[in-house]
């Protein structure tokens, strides 16, 4: 299922899977030309065009995965009315398939990365734990939305809204030292933003502020302790839903 969806993606499409690699960099590149030649942000940033892209990488993965998700029950609805087979699998194979987009995407970046003479340091391992924790939360937020959007499909519309409010919430097109302080810690509780910014510490430039030099222990734990409650809480919603699928859709 997950290749399938997959290719469905990009079916007649022609050039096919370049698409999935062509968007982000073009939201990225309208971006980069906005905030370091009109508002002249990227200038105070070390390595500001990969600090950008690394976070529209990202935070395209979550908004893919969470709205292909959402809409997977749904639109496999005549499936599910005829054959049994755990729910569970729809959601999770659109959030691979968003996932793979996301490995071909953080290759871009890396290969961004060599043509800006950024080195990858010591740390470059640790981007492994972090897109793990980042398929955990993501995919637990996905099933949250996935057994609402049977019932509610006004949910896709409140999403969406939502999803504006946390792109600009989360320190994505700029730095979090240009955040007031209260509003800093209060930023660095959300586990997007805990591993966006740690993903661009381990890759990019040790000067990115973390969770840890921003919230004092045990608040800290928080952020890395959040994708698994919502996980959990996500699983627990979308099995005790899934018996009533076929009759609602």
């Amino acid at each position: 299922m997950t290749l399938t969806d997959f290719k469905l993606k990009y079916k007649a499409s022609f050039f096919g899977y370049l698409w999935s690699l062509a968007k982000p960099l073009m939201f990225f590149g309208v971006l980069l030309i906005v905030f370091t030649k009109f508002f002249r942000l990227g200038g105070s940033i070390p390595n500001y065009p990969v600090y950008l892209l690394l976070g529209i990488v990202l935070w395209t993965y979550f908004v893919e995965a969470t709205f292909s998700s959402m809409a997977s029950i749904v639109g496999k609805g005549d499936l599910i009315r005829k054959v049994y087979f755990p729910r569970i699998i729809l959601p999770v194979s659109a959030s691979i398939a968003a996932l793979i987009t996301l490995m071909l995407n953080i290759v871009v970046v890396l290969i961004f990365m060599l043509f800006s003479s950024v080195s990858p340091s010591a740390l470059s391992p640790l981007m492994i734990p972090l897109l793990i924790e980042f398929f955990i939360l993501t995919s637990g937020v996905s099933l949250f939305l996935a057994s609402l959007f049977v019932r509610f499909r006004d949910i896709s519309h409140i999403w969406e809204v939502l999803a504006q409010v946390f792109f600009y919430a989360t320190p994505i097109l700029y730095p979090l030292s240009l955040v007031p302080e209260p509003f800093e810690k209060i930023i660095m509780l959300s586990p997007i933003a805990q591993i966006i910014q740690d993903s661009r510490y381990v890759l990019i430039t040790p000067e990115t502020g973390t969770v840890f030099s921003t919230l004092s222990f045990p608040v800290s734990l928080i952020p890395y302790l959040l994708p698994f409650v919502i996980f959990i809480c996500g699983y627990w919603i979308f099995q005790r839903e899934a018996a009533k699928f076929a009759e609602e859709i």
